[in-house]
């Protein structure tokens, strides 16, 4: 077992249902973590701070609870209460030793919560750790609370906390974005649909898309928050609140929002709460679009990057590092390329969470550890991506004009402006022509005549192209149309 800080070789003797075991005599932790950190030594991943931090506050509402019900006595109640709060504070984070990857539904890294909070209330009492008639994890710390009320709960805050955090990162990506829009407006470019040329667009309103997406992809999130913030705490081990006082699920709660400082809601239906876990799917799936979109903004900026000689070129990342230990001068999009691999990543969190909230059988799904590890890990490296790509990339990025001006004059589908005026077979011939020749539809159009030059500079006007607008007044004359 590693030794983790505070350890200095000695140990304590704990006993537990199973009989006695050594444990670190400089640990806060007690007999039942050294069981778990024995049996799983999975994957090194502990427990997300924000995880931590959440059964914290859960721990100092329930003291608080229990002693306004009279069901702890004040003086154990308020040692309990200032353990927690170190635990909140991140104090105690070197003690939450378990893996991620352990006993079912969350026990292990529960009871590693009711050891440290009962060993540090303990020595606030003046007792030594492991002397647990003084405080004890599951007779105080954990009274009236069960493991399956206490980690869907933790859960639920954790990443409701966490996606505050989150959407703080995707609106300043967002706000980049479109102040970009707003730099790029005027800068008209080719469209492309099927990666082939399409009819001119704005430079600005590719990334107002951008800003847009982001945008919904925030409101998707904000609803799966509204889902988090229903809690099924006191609900004890199966839904029915056993050994609870019949005022405590209320008041807990009520608590709990006091200490997180969140709107929380005591579920009305108690056995819900426990066989279902629709809000971490909801999280889930709303993180995941995100990095749906994250990965098709990415891709967008690598292409209009792409080159910068046999590329697109319409934009300029900028520059970041070396890209290259052959090529020299060669320059990556190091910031999308990272920002795709978080977003890959995500998706592949978003299916494992899946197939755990879908294995719940009766009144508990046991694959919550699952949910948690893997919700927890989406938001924190989309938020930290985020932030990086927003600050290092999207802030930095410069247009090519000419660039993006020869491209709006060289493609094709210029012609479909024309529909309207010369008709769609005569606008396909010059389309054809332009493929033929590489001259510029503009220049064809007035060659054979079907629109005068005065005409042809409003219907090809960069705005006009690319907004919404009426038909200009055009009169006929046989074969073709032309300008009154």
């Amino acid at each position: 077992m590693p030794r983790p800080q505070g350890s200095n070789g000695k140990t304590r003797i704990e006993k537990d249902s199973l009989g006695e075991k050594a444990v670190p005599a400089g640990v806060y932790y007690g007999i039942q973590t050294v069981r778990a950190v024995e049996n799983y030594p999975i994957s090194g991943y502990r427990a997300h701070p924000k995880l931590i931090q959440a059964i914290g506050m859960i721990k100092k509402a329930a003291a608080a609870a229990n002693q306004e019900l009279k069901l702890v006595d004040g003086r154990r109640a308020t040692a309990i209460r200032r353990a927690a709060d170190e635990v909140i504070a991140g104090k105690m984070n070197d003690q939450f030793v378990v893996d991620v990857y352990q006993a079912g539904a969350g026990v292990s890294f529960h009871m590693n919560t009711n050891e440290v909070i009962a060993n540090r209330a303990i020595e606030l009492l003046g007792g030594r750790r492991g002397q647990y008639e003084i405080c004890h994890p599951n007779d105080h710390v954990n009274f009236g609370q069960s493991t399956n009320d206490v980690f869907p709960t933790a859960m639920r805050l954790s990443s409701l906390l966490l996606l505050n955090d989150l959407r703080a990162a995707l609106r300043e990506l967002s706000s980049a974005f479109a102040a970009k829009a707003r730099e790029f407006d005027a800068i008209l470019k080719s469209g492309r649909t099927h990666m082939q040329d399409a009819v001119p667009v704005r430079l600005g309103q590719e990334f107002a898309g951008y800003a847009t997406a982001l945008d919904r992809a925030d409101r998707m999130i904000a609803q799966a928050q509204d889902l988090l913030r229903e809690l099924g705490l006191g609900g004890s081990a199966v839904g029915t609140g056993v050994n609870t006082h019949p005022r405590y699920q209320k008041l807990v709660v009520r608590r709990l929002s006091e200490i997180s400082g969140e709107r929380l809601i005591a579920t009305p239906d108690l056995r819900y709460a426990m066989q279902s876990n629709l809000a971490m799917s909801a999280a889930s799936s709303a993180l995941r679009n995100l990095a749906l979109e994250l990965i098709r903004i990415t891709n967008d900026l690598r292409l209009l990057s792409s080159g910068p000689n046999t590329g697109f070129a319409e934009i300029f990342l900028p520059a970041l590092q070396p890209g290259s230990s052959i090529m020299p001068g060669k320059v990556n999009p190091v910031m999308p390329e990272m920002t795709a691999m978080v977003a890959f990543q995500a998706a592949g969190d978003d299916l494992a969470t899946a197939l755990a909230v879908q294995a719940g059988q009766l009144e508990l799904n046991v694959m919550m550890p699952a949910m948690a590890w893997n919700v927890l890990h989406t938001a924190e490296i989309l938020k930290n991506a985020m932030r990086v790509f927003a600050e290092k990339c999207v802030e930095g990025i410069r247009a090519n004009p000419e660039r993006c001006q020869y491209y709006a004059h060289a493609t094709i589908s210029a012609a479909a402006a024309l529909n309207p005026y010369i008709g769609y077979a005569a606008a396909a011939e010059i389309a054809k022509e332009s493929v033929k020749t590489g001259r510029p539809v503009p220049e064809i159009a007035l060659e054979k005549k079907l629109l005068d030059e005065k005409l042809l500079k409003q219907i090809l006007d960069p705005r006009r192209m690319t907004e919404p607008a009426p038909p200009l007044a055009i009169g006929r004359r046989k074969g073709k149309r032309s300008a009154r």
